[in-house]
């Protein structure tokens, strides 16, 4: 690829939240967007919103529970877009459940989603990084990253798991010219859905999409001398 080339990201966990504000984000630093979700509905529209800014963008559907449909998805992606440069894994499930209220099959679900979707994205995109010697790839955790609270378990499972894979990924990956971070969001994030569910207008007590994405941002910027494996984000308001 020369440098005249538009280097393209894909975002895998595609909503009306942070999903939305990364393609906006990226679209805006000039990058070409890859639209990943299981809703089709929520991709029209996000990439109607991004074309609208004149960034090119494709939509692809696929669960990311779906070893093949991801795997399919992201050569589909590579074959009209290009090789992703940079990869969001977004994705996430999230419920809560007393300890003897899981079913084995609701912690597979929910350790599939929030963990192991992000290594198989990640190694739909990483033989071309390593070719070329560089790459990005931005995991979004969660307070349950860190903690696993009260009824929190089918989360805090996958979540922890993500973080321990991002560590992985990082030592081995950082020397060869992939930059491989870690976002704990340590906050509900502002969505009109939460509001609505929450019958709370303060927006002081929410993260703002739009500013997690210009941290997920910055980090795709910073140079090889000094990069961030882990941020952690909150609002001013939230104790920690």
């Amino acid at each position: 690829m020369n440098a005249m080339e538009t280097k393209t990201a894909a975002i895998v966990g595609v909503g009306p939240g942070l999903g939305r504000a990364l393609a906006l984000r990226f679209a805006r630093g000039g990058l070409t967007v890859g639209l990943l979700a299981r809703s089709e509905t929520a991709l029209a529209s996000v990439r109607a919103e991004v074309e609208a800014t004149g960034a090119k963008a494709g939509s692809y559907v696929c669960d990311t529970t779906d070893e093949a449909a991801v795997r399919g998805a992201f050569a589909k992606l590579s074959d009209e877009l290009g090789a992703p440069d940079v990869l969001v894994y977004n994705a996430a499930a999230f419920q809560l459940a007393n300890i003897l209220d899981i079913a084995p099959a609701d912690l597979e679900r929910t350790w599939k989603t929030n963990c192991l979707g992000a290594l198989i994205a990640s190694q739909a995109v990483l033989p071309a990084m390593l070719q070329k010697g560089s790459g990005t790839i931005l995991f979004s955790g969660a307070t349950a990253s860190l903690r696993g609270s009260a009824r929190f378990a089918l989360v805090a499972v996958g979540k922890f798991g993500l973080r321990a894979l991002a560590q992985s990924m990082a030592r081995e990956l950082g020397p060869r010219g992939i930059h491989v971070a870690h976002v704990v969001i340590d906050a509900i994030v502002d969505t009109p859905r939460v509001r609505a569910n929450r019958g709370d207008g303060d927006a002081s007590k929410y993260a703002s999409p739009v500013a997690l994405a210009e941290s997920y941002w910055s980090l795709y910027t910073q140079g090889p001398a000094a990069w961030t494996h882990e941020l952690d984000l909150r609002p001013s308001s939230e104790s920690f």
